[in-house]
């Protein structure tokens, strides 16, 4: 993908002297599947945005974490990336999700091609009331949004995935098959593993949750994680993650691909802690 030059810069330079770290995994084997339709309209990226509102998030997290989005989208830097590609415009689709069975999605499949489609998308994410759920479903989250691309009446250079949450997998099936499932299918999943708060026994928080996110949540060609551990950089996290994805930019950091390593995380390890707990 082309981008200019000027452009790159200041995306990169921006992350690095924000202070958010971006890692990444390298690409593996998988390619994106080739394009059905050769008539629909062509965009960059088609996004889907799978957003945590489960119970472990406070209401002051959720508000942040909307605020977030909703003001990336219409940020000067990501109008800046969206002009930088080929086609100048991606559609994008935006869901919260808890439980296995709890997803709501907030924005239907939308066309953004600049400031007035930007506000009025992220106008619709700001006015719809905040919600809470139970439990943490990845997994259901993953298998939800799956086939939200066949519905997309436009046809993308990627897709992408882009989730996140402040906990492991707790309810729904293991997250690592329905992960290679999405691969299979030329889906790249990226991660926002939020982790503002000390880990809590009664929310089934872990520690090094960044880590579960790389070894057993994230995968794709240029896939990656945006750690927010500080409270105050939540915004600037989102908008450096959402920058990264709709610019098609590689982060500099890697992590090994997790098909050559084992986990360092127990990729079950919530729902252990969740059958510990509740004998179920």
């Amino acid at each position: 993908m082309r981008l200019d030059v000027s452009i790159v810069a200041v995306l990169v330079l921006g992350c690095l002297f924000a202070g958010i770290d971006v890692r990444g995994t390298a690409a593996p084997a998988q390619k994106p599947q080739p394009v059905e339709n050769q008539t629909a309209p062509s965009v960059d990226v088609e996004l889907v945005i799978a957003v945590d509102v489960s119970y472990s998030m406070d209401p002051d997290e959720l508000a942040v974490q909307r605020e977030g989005y909703a003001q990336a989208i219409v940020s000067r830097e990501f109008l800046q990336a969206l002009r930088g590609g080929p086609n100048a415009k991606i559609s994008l689709t935006y869901f919260e999700w808890s439980a296995f069975s709890d997803q709501k999605i907030i924005i239907t499949w939308r066309l953004i091609d600049g400031p007035e489609a930007a506000d009025a998308v992220a106008n619709e994410i700001m006015k719809t009331p905040v919600r809470r759920g139970s439990r943490t479903s990845i997994s259901g989250a993953v298998l939800f949004a799956i086939p939200l691309f066949d519905e997309d009446p436009y046809r993308g250079l990627r897709r992408v995935i882009d989730i996140s949450g402040d906990g492991p997998n707790n309810s729904g099936p293991p997250i690592t098959p329905v992960r290679d499932e999405a691969l299979q299918k030329g889906i790249v999943i990226n991660g926002l593993p939020i982790m503002v708060k000390e880990p809590s026994y009664s929310t089934i928080d872990i520690d090094n949750l960044d880590w579960y996110y790389e070894d057993c949540v994230i995968g794709g060609p240029g896939s990656f994680v945006v750690p927010i551990k500080d409270r105050e950089k939540f915004k600037e996290a989102i908008r450096a993650k959402l920058l990264l994805e709709v610019a098609g930019l590689t982060p500099k950091h890697w992590v090994v691909p997790v098909a050559e390593k084992e986990p360092r995380i127990s990729c079950t390890i919530g729902e252990k802690i969740w059958q510990d707990r509740w004998g179920r």
